[in-house]
């Protein structure tokens, strides 16, 4: 039975197969070519470094597929990092690709049920009007998607995770205080990062689309409500320009690439829900990494700050 990458202790020897999900070349100061990979199986990735490699090999390997594995596990700045001593092509029509992918951790049925909850909390005809249409173009992907390639719900079904989690708080805060208008804040959630669809290029192993580079997922998502609201004919309705102005503007601030900053209340909400989500779900990843009374590696996205896991 294949090792899980989880499973893995430094000073080990391990011959398992392994996806690559990312691949960067590189030369040692001597000048010899080497690959800095990142290889995982659905419990965990680790990095990997490949060095001295033949350019026949480097040909065959490819982001994406899996392999058969040879590797020396090692620590480095106290991570543990694999590295590579052989590498043997494996058929891929064989490959059971959900051993070696990182699912949601909550189904796709329950999923869906807690977006329709989200969506029967909306009164107002015209803004559900508008949040169905999104629903409906882009379909069975808002299930598949990740929220991100990289940071928080980066795994298969994480946009609608991240969506789901931000409902129930939205919703919560609603029953808090009765001046936010929960129509316009549960379809703001909804909306917002619906835009990834089209900015990430697929479930698996995410990269970005150009339109995604070039643009972005906010100013995709602005333009695809815009034309909905056109099909709907809503297009010079408040309800649209409201809800425009939510997916603009839910990033919070122009430096982190929001065209504009939050105006109303519900925006302003929005954005801060969105951040609780999104750093609840990146600290979890990083605690789930390191023993009680130990602290995290750095996270990057916290402003590089190290987390303690308690007791």
């Amino acid at each position: 039975m294949a090792k899980k990458v989880k499973d893995f202790t430094e000073g080990e020897r391990v011959s398992t197969p392994l996806l690559i999900s990312s691949l960067v070349r590189g030369t040692t100061n001597s000048g010899n070519p080497y690959l800095s990979l990142v290889l995982q199986d659905s419990s965990k990735a680790i990095e990997a470094k490949l060095w001295d490699v033949k350019p026949e090999l480097e040909k065959q390997l490819e982001v994406g597929k899996v392999y058969d594995f040879d590797v020396e596990v090692i620590k480095y700045k106290n991570n543990l990092q694999a590295k590579v001593l052989k590498v043997l092509p494996l058929p891929q029509s064989e490959i059971d690709m959900d051993d070696f992918v990182f699912r949601s951790p909550v189904s796709k049925e329950t999923l869906r049920a807690n977006i329709q909850e989200g969506i029967n909390m909306i009164d107002n005809e015209k803004i559900a009007k508008i949040v169905s249409g999104a629903l409906n173009f882009y379909s069975n992907s808002f299930y598949d998607y990740p929220a991100a390639a990289k940071i928080h719900h980066n795994f298969i079904g994480g946009l609608a995770t991240h969506t789901s989690g931000m409902i129930k708080v939205a919703a919560a805060l609603c029953a808090i205080y009765p001046s936010l208008d929960r129509d316009y804040l549960i379809a703001g959630v909804i909306l917002h990062d619906l835009g990834k669809i089209e900015e990430l290029t697929s479930p698996v192993v995410t990269e970005y689309t150009k339109q995604g580079k070039l643009l972005g997922h906010i100013s995709i998502m602005d333009a695809r409500l815009l034309q909905i609201g056109k099909d709907l004919g809503l297009e010079d309705s408040e309800e649209l320009l409201l809800l425009r102005h939510m997916v603009l503007s839910h990033h919070g601030q122009l430096e982190y690439g929001s065209p504009m900053r939050p105006e109303t209340m519900e925006a302003e909400m929005l954005n801060l829900i969105d951040n609780i989500d999104a750093r609840i779900n990146t600290i979890d990843k990083a605690l789930a990494e390191v023993k009680q009374g130990e602290f995290t590696q750095k996270i990057f996205a916290l402003e590089n700050r190290v987390f303690y896991k308690h007791k």
